[in-house]
């Protein structure tokens, strides 16, 4: 099973002093050519703070954001799973997360990136700002994203929990027929759902959390809804390819 999670805005900042970006480190080699192509881009736009604050939509509260875009090559790195924070990051809550489930973490989740594509958890990453939805000179993230990403999703086994924002699913299909989409959705007393926006990225990382503290490797849908309902989870299948958890 490989849960795929979206990456958040808000990152850590920090690192290890003599430590620098290495493509060569990052999981999902296949992703090499596309993320030099999207540095390229970065760092020259980067050479500009009033054009790239105009492309990312940062305004001159967020100009630290645009000093550390400026510097993505020279900063100091760490894991990606503890440099992403925000809010579905803080409801996963790594730091406190076993060794055990972190391990399993290792092998079971990736962080879909707008920069930099697929990454493992431990990828060394340093902090950037770049969205689904960046605008960079000559270059079309979905172009370059989305036949790559398909392809890697495509050659990695078993079934995908696919956990991103629709914005991130545009960069990077996967494949249907072994895929799950994970819907967010409240639940009134009359037991009408309706979909939710910011609390969704809670529940979404509240989930994950749990996933990785189990530890099951599940190989399909019945599976991973069985024990939603063991563990006092409400999830369950309404519509094809997707599933839904009640928060």
């Amino acid at each position: 099973m490989l849960i795929l999670l979206p990456p958040s805005e808000s990152k850590r900042d920090g690192g290890g002093p003599d430590t620098r970006l290495r493509l060569a480190e990052l999981g999902y080699r296949s992703l090499s050519a596309p993320r030099k192509q999207a540095l390229t881009a970065l760092t020259s736009l980067a050479k500009d703070f009033t054009e790239m604050g105009r492309a990312l939509k940062l305004g001159p509260r967020q100009h630290d954001e645009l000093v550390r875009n400026r510097r993505v090559t020279r900063s100091p790195v760490i894991g990606a799973l503890d440099r992403y924070t925000g809010v579905l990051y803080e409801a996963l809550d790594a730091t406190t997360l076993s060794p055990e489930a972190r391990q399993f973490a290792a092998g079971h989740l990736v962080i879909h990136s707008a920069l930099f594509g697929l990454l493992r958890p431990d990828d060394p990453i340093p902090a950037y700002r770049l969205s689904s939805n960046s605008r960079l000179p000559g270059l079309s993230l979905h172009e370059l994203w989305s036949a790559p990403i398909a392809a890697a999703l495509a050659a990695q086994p078993g079934l995908i929990l696919d956990a991103r924002s629709e914005s991130y699913v545009k960069l990077g299909p996967t494949p249907p027929e072994r895929s799950l989409f994970l819907r967010v959705v409240s639940e009134d007393n009359q037991g009408r759902r309706r979909a939710l926006n910011h609390f969704n990225k809670k529940g979404k990382g509240a989930f994950v959390r749990a996933l990785l503290r189990a530890g099951i490797d599940h190989a399909n849908a019945d599976s991973m809804v069985s024990w939603a309902a063991d563990a006092g989870i409400t999830l369950s299948r309404r519509v094809p390819g997707e599933v839904e958890l009640v928060v």
